[in-house]
């Protein structure tokens, strides 16, 4: 048996298997499953002494607000999607698509042996950042079978929980950092985390504004929590806020996210720089989304991909989609085909770049790897 198949195997094992009994640990995140009776177990060193106080779980969303968003809309008009299903009639070219999701399905999936860490960031709020992170995590949890975590290193008043559709949080990052240990199985972990289609999400903050992670708290989550899930998709700060440097050095791949403008790729190609001076590993294992956040958009995409592709970035286009652009939580059958097609392009460029990481500390071939913008 592989050293792949050993780490999986003993993961679904404590997930379905039985758990010591032990003291009540706090109790855990309304709506998760219901995690087994484990001991309060306090980090060592300083953190040791008496038990935090258990927080309380916090809507999401704001009452007043409720319905106020109106009906979600298809990401594609119907026209569009009439037009499709006419011309898979006419001229079908299901042969070529079906091998190339085939091929993006496997480079999704492939085998790995030690956990796979993503951080997504960029220059500037508003650019989609959260939007990507959500996407990313939930193409990583249709297509994988070992566990996805999800973590929002972004706590001030970020969009993540809404994005993955959690009505309410309750433990957050630092709330995690006080009682983790690494005698905790995986199914005490999950007890305090938010359930989502396909993985886990542990929230930043319950959105208090001036909510803060200092470097030390999300160290400590990140290396505790490495061992239990395959793939963690890290939705940082922006930069240059010194949790998103830290994730961007310190992570198998990373993604920049940059709005489909001149001046998008201009302040990219200048983090892209700043990290290409880091380590000659670190440009071919990352990769930058061109956003398009309105339909007006009118970037010369193979141009912009031409420059910040430099060093060995790839680039992914993220085309506009009506239903993300509403905001309010994902939901993937209402997705374009376009962006659908987008999202498993770049988890399986993104995969492909971690695990060549740790293969040889460079870009390794596969599906979807190659010069130009992938439309």
């Amino acid at each position: 048996m592989s050293a792949q198949e050993d780490w999986q195997q003993e993961v679904f094992r404590e997930m379905s298997g039985a758990v010591e009994t032990a003291a009540p640990a706090p109790e855990p995140a309304a709506g998760g499953p219901p995690g087994p009776a484990t001991a309060q177990r306090p980090l060592p060193g300083p953190r040791t002494g008496p038990a935090p106080p258990t927080p309380v779980s916090v809507p999401v969303g704001v009452p007043e607000l409720d319905g106020a968003q109106g009906r979600p809309r298809h990401g594609d008009p119907f026209v569009r999607r009439a037009g499709r299903a006419v011309r898979r009639v006419l001229a079908s070219s299901a042969a070529r698509e079906t091998e190339t999701a085939t091929r993006t399905a496997q480079a999704i999936q492939q085998p790995i042996t030690t956990g796979r860490q993503v951080a997504v960031t960029s220059i500037r709020g508003g650019a989609g950042k959260s939007t990507v992170a959500a996407l990313l995590a939930l193409t990583f949890g249709h297509y994988r079978a070992d566990p996805v975590l999800t973590v929002e290193a972004d706590p001030a008043l970020g969009t993540l929980p809404q994005r993955l559709g959690a009505a309410e949080v309750r433990w957050s990052c630092g709330d995690l950092a006080r009682i983790v240990d690494p005698s905790m199985k995986i199914t005490d972990i999950t007890g305090y985390l938010v359930p989502f289609a396909g993985g886990w999400l542990l929230p930043g903050s319950q959105g208090a504004v001036g909510a803060q992670l200092d470097v030390d708290t999300y160290r400590i989550v990140i290396t505790s929590l490495r061992r239990y899930f395959g793939t963690t998709v890290i939705d940082c700060e922006t930069l240059p806020a010194e949790v998103a440097r830290t994730a961007l050095t310190t992570t198998q791949a990373r993604i920049l996210v940059a709005p489909a403008t001149p001046e998008g790729a201009a302040a990219t190609r200048t983090v892209l720089d700043w990290v290409g001076g880091l380590h000659r590993s670190m440009l071919p294992t990352t990769v930058v989304v061109l956003a398009h956040t309105s339909p007006d958009m009118a970037l010369d995409e193979r141009k912009a991909a031409a420059y910040l592709e430099a060093g060995g970035a790839a680039v992914v286009s993220l085309p506009y989609d009506r239903h993300l652009a509403a905001g309010g939580e994902i939901r993937t059958a209402l997705l374009s085909r376009a962006t659908r097609d987008a999202a498993a392009r770049l988890a399986a460029e993104t995969m492909d770049r971690a695990m060549s990481r740790g293969r040889n500390g460079a870009r390794g071939g596969g599906p979807g790897t190659g010069p130009g913008v992938r439309p």
